[in-house]
């Protein structure tokens, strides 16, 4: 299917993906998406002169499956002449969060031994719809509704407005074998429960087309996303330490991203950081209480002293 290799080609030139001669690990599971990920780059490699290597994580969660997993994407590897990375985790903790971890730790860890310069991932559209969901589901702002970008620093995703069926659809005609894991169709993990419950039921009792619905107003969040994030940077650049009587003036969209851009400066992972917390510091700057406000939250600590709130590591002294 040709029309897929060009729309990744399309969707990479737009968002400045990859540029000629880049050095890509590639994050491949061995299931229908990041095989399809995989064939697509090895065709596209030659006119790029691209440069590849695989990343596999076998969990060893499931036991001989998770070993024949790792087989076949060996067996990949070399049918595409391409090196290949694999981590035997071998863990024994199935939380999501903690299973991205170990990946994502693991695919950088290739990309700084091999002086690579970016990672692929195959992510979907309908992996952006369901990050949506799960997101909102949790009480996210507005920068977690965002979900998931095309780029986000070292990391890619060119698959992001590509279709599960297009790639089911590639795989059919090229005639290229894939993994199932048949964990995805049990409701263990909350991804699953979203994918498997929640959208078949919003597209038979709301939206038929819920999926492509909350695809575009994820773009249209992440735009907007973008432009307060820039705004915020340009008020820190401008605001080294906060102030009380200039943060009050902020709309308080900005007051928002200052405070996330300030505690970024901090603690530079921000996925544990939840919309409440914010809203509690800017309770604590706005209060006129006499005694200096404190706010405790994942090891920061904010306090107000007079005009000038600071954020640092620590705790109540």
């Amino acid at each position: 299917m040709k029309n897929l290799i060009k729309k990744t080609q399309n969707t990479a030139f737009q968002n400045n993906l990859w540029q000629r001669g880049s050095r890509i690990v590639l994050g491949v599971s061995g299931g229908p998406d990041s095989v399809c990920l995989l064939d697509i780059f090895a065709n596209l490699a030659p006119k790029y002169d691209l440069k590849l290597i695989i990343a596999h994580v076998n969990y060893g969660l499931r036991g001989g499956d998770s070993e024949r997993d790792e087989k076949f994407v060996r067996k990949l590897s070399g049918k595409h002449g391409i090196l290949i990375a694999v981590l035997n985790a071998k863990t024994k903790k199935i939380s999501e969060n903690v299973l991205r971890d170990i990946r994502y730790d693991f695919f950088e860890r290739v990309r700084n031994e091999n002086s690579f310069d970016m990672i692929a991932v195959a992510h979907n559209l309908e992996d952006q719809v369901e990050t949506f969901l799960m997101r909102i589901i949790r009480g996210a702002g507005l920068n977690g509704l965002s979900a998931m970008r095309y780029k986000s620093g070292k990391l890619i995703r060119p698959f992001l407005r590509t279709t599960r069926a297009e790639i089911l659809e590639y795989l059919k005609k090229n005639k290229l074998a894939y993994r199932t894991d048949k964990t995805n169709e049990s409701n263990l993990f909350f991804r699953n429960k979203v994918r498997n419950k929640l959208i078949p039921f919003l597209e038979k009792n709301f939206n038929p087309k819920i999926r492509k619905t909350i695809f575009a107003a994820t773009v249209s969040i992440a735009d907007d996303c973008s432009l307060l994030r820039d705004l915020a940077k340009k008020a820190a650049r401008q605001n080294k330490t906060i102030s009380v009587k200039s943060f009050l003036k902020l709309h308080p969209a900005l007051q928002r991203r200052l405070l996330l851009q300030k505690i970024a400066e901090k603690k530079k992972e921000l996925r544990d950081v939840k919309s409440s917390h914010i809203e509690e510091i800017i309770k604590t700057i706005k209060s006129t209480k006499g005694k200096a406000p404190i706010v405790l939250f994942k090891g920061l600590k904010v306090a107000k002293k007079g005009d000038r709130v600071t954020i640092d590591f620590g705790k109540v002294k």
